[in-house]
């Protein structure tokens, strides 16, 4: 089947964060946003389909997950996508990645207890470390230019430090969009091993992946001390259908998670639509997901061109995964302030500060849209730096 991701559908009207409370994170709703990381696309048709299909049936239950055709999808599509073999005893399901992080958080650490973090990062981290009483121990990672290089010789100090007890990792990052290559995990596996820190790996974005660049599961090189996280709803625009899942490769570390979703947080019932959206997006959507991630790259291709022609001061590199540009405004000569009311005020457009997720000198933009929505963003984001 083609896709057609230069359709436009209003979104207004469905209680969308992005669209319909633009004001919350923007003070005004007047704008056209490129902020919270979901796509302004369709699902594929498969899983409209089985939503469909399922509406059907009048009767809306409790809902198991743990069976043959949930895990068989996900079994399916990291062999089919990444040529690596899952055993479907790791699988468990979460209603969300970072009710997983945080849940591993309170597991295998104490109040007070170190979390090792590559920064800049995903805006929920800090919250999720901070509100559970665990410090806060960032990693700096180099610039685009360096290719997001990690800083080994201040890993390995902060991980010898007696307090850091686990290593958040997303892979790929968010917001730089960087791939941690097999080299950087083995070697984060084997520091970690010695330092006895436990990694919970992230990889929500993991299929959005450009060429030559390929994701790899951190478990690929080890199966102790380390719990993955992923979801489909990223990819194929379901996060409000709720649910994700995670690699639990030790079975005492299973009980432990299953002890904290199902008997202290009562989570053992999973959305009836998430489940049926879930198995029907990995197995019926490699399609969808070749002709997206050519479309990403035809608008990463468009933002870059737009940049060098017209806003030459904003630097920009491809990332090698995820639809989000991660845009060093350094070179204007504006604080983060300053831009954020031009763009806000004159540009009338929505684009998310650096400094929510660690670095002032950054943009992140969200460009998984039709391309007519990201070139009439761009023309406002000129407008309102220039004038």
């Amino acid at each position: 089947m083609n896709y057609d991701f230069d359709r436009v559908i209003n979104r207004k009207g469905t209680y969308s964060t992005q669209w319909d409370y633009i004001q919350d994170r923007f003070g005004r709703d007047d704008i056209i946003p490129f902020s919270i990381s979901d796509t302004d696309f369709p699902v594929p048709a498969g899983v409209q389909a089985a939503l469909e299909k399922r509406i059907q049936h009048p009767i809306y239950g409790y809902t198991r997950w743990n069976h043959a055709d949930y895990k068989n999808s996900i079994i399916n599509w990291f062999q089919q996508q990444n040529n690596y073999t899952v055993n479907g005893d790791w699988i468990l399901y979460s209603p969300s990645v970072v009710f997983s992080i945080a849940t591993f958080i309170r597991l295998k650490s104490e109040p007070g207890d170190g979390v090792a973090v590559f920064t800049p990062m995903y805006d929920a981290f800090y919250n999720v470390i901070q509100a559970n009483d665990r410090q806060l121990m960032p990693v700096r990672l180099g610039s685009a230019q360096q290719g997001y290089q990690i800083d080994w010789d201040s890993l390995e100090t902060i991980l010898a430090q007696k307090n850091t007890k686990i290593l958040l990792l997303t892979n790929p990052h968010n917001p730089t969009g960087k791939v941690f290559s097999k080299a950087e995990l083995k070697q984060l596996v084997t520091l970690c091993q010695h330092y006895h820190v436990f990694i919970i790996s992230d990889d929500i974005h993991k299929d959005i992946v450009y060429a030559p660049n390929s994701y790899t599961p951190v478990t690929t090189y080890t199966q102790t001390d380390v719990v993955l996280c992923c979801s489909a709803t990223k990819t194929f625009n379901t996060p409000g259908l709720i649910g994700s899942y995670l690699f639990v490769p030790e079975e005492t570390l299973r009980d432990a998670f299953l002890l904290e979703l199902k008997q202290k947080n009562a989570l053992s019932s999973a959305s009836i639509f998430g489940i049926e959206s879930q198995i029907a997006a990995y197995d019926t959507g490699n399609d969808y997901l070749v002709q997206l991630t050519d479309y990403l790259q035809n608008n990463f291709d468009y933002l870059g061109h737009f940049l060098q022609d017209n806003l030459p001061e904003v630097g920009f590199k491809q990332p090698q995964a995820t639809y989000l540009a991660w845009m060093d405004i350094s070179k204007l000569g504006l604080t983060s302030d300053q831009l954020q009311d031009r763009l806000i005020n004159t540009g009338r457009v929505g684009i998310m500060p650096g400094k929510t997720y660690g670095d002032r000198h950054y943009l992140r933009m969200n460009i998984a849209c039709p391309l007519s929505k990201l070139q009439e963003g761009l023309k406002r984001m000129e407008h309102g730096i220039r004038s």
